[in-house]
């Protein structure tokens, strides 16, 4: 779907964009130009940008929540 339409900015768009390592508005708005137009995208984008954040978490932190758990502090 597209998101900015002033830019023709995507949902897949802004999921490649966190996936090589964007993780703010801001830094989508640098990248991409999303919301330098009119700016009526910016809401959307910002909760397109929340779901792929949460869709591509870092996977380094999967062995610390491991390891947590391993020693009994999880438990």
């Amino acid at each position: 779907m597209y998101i900015c339409v002033c830019r023709a900015i995507t949902e897949r768009d802004i999921g490649s964009a966190v996936a090589e390592g964007c993780c703010n508005l801001r830094q989508l708005r640098e990248q991409t130009g999303l919301g330098a137009c009119c700016g009526r995208c910016t809401q959307c984008a910002r909760d397109v940008l929340k779901d792929a954040l949460q869709t591509h978490a870092p996977i380094s932190q999967a062995p610390a929540r491991f390891a947590a758990v391993q020693r009994g502090a999880g438990a």
